[in-house]
């Protein structure tokens, strides 16, 4: 448990397992809908995704490879944030993050913070793992300060990664290194 600098209520932080699926698929749609340019997945596809899908996706993860980690405030899921090590031979010395996302009723209370911080934690348990990775939609000026206060940098940028309708959004390509 967890108390955020500026509220007394107490933050649970845990992986999300298949009985979160309904508050993960809202709390999801919720992120693509209000933030469209910060996510490359839409709304209309997560739409399509059935519950017992989702239920699936984060039962599979209950492994230490791939997990979503929530955070929980007054029995309601109210922050995200997902991990994924690369499989491959040559590739599974990084590790992905992704979908991070607080409603914006908790956002300035540290929670994306602790959500991040704790994938880095797990991460660093790994002896494979040597590096995590992320992307940042260019603009997204205060999820980029979040990410470097953790030692993420920025190493390169993709163009035009996400289109929407006619408009398009770069990204910001981050690394933290582990070892």
């Amino acid at each position: 448990m967890q108390t955020s600098a500026s509220s007394p209520v107490q933050i649970e932080i845990r992986r999300l397992t298949e009985n979160d699926a309904q508050d993960f698929y809202l709390l999801r749609l919720e992120a693509l809908e209000r933030e469209p340019q910060a996510f490359g997945a839409s709304p209309d596809e997560h739409r399509a995704m059935t519950i017992e899908a989702i239920a699936k996706r984060l039962a599979a993860g209950s492994g230490d490879r791939n997990f979503v980690l929530g955070a929980i405030a007054r029995d309601h899921l109210v922050g995200m944030a997902g991990f994924f090590q690369d499989e491959g031979a040559k590739s599974r010395h990084k590790g992905r993050i992704w979908g991070v996302y607080v409603t914006e009723e908790w956002r300035g209370e540290g929670i994306a913070h602790v959500l991040l911080s704790e994938i880095i934690e797990r991460a660093r348990a790994k002896p494979e793992l040597e590096q995590l990775l992320l992307a940042v939609a260019a603009g997204q000026e205060a999820a980029k300060r979040l990410y470097e206060s953790l030692g993420f940098e920025v190493y390169g940028r993709e163009p035009r990664a996400i289109k929407i309708g006619s408009t398009y959004v770069d990204e910001e390509l981050m690394a933290l290194r582990l070892r």
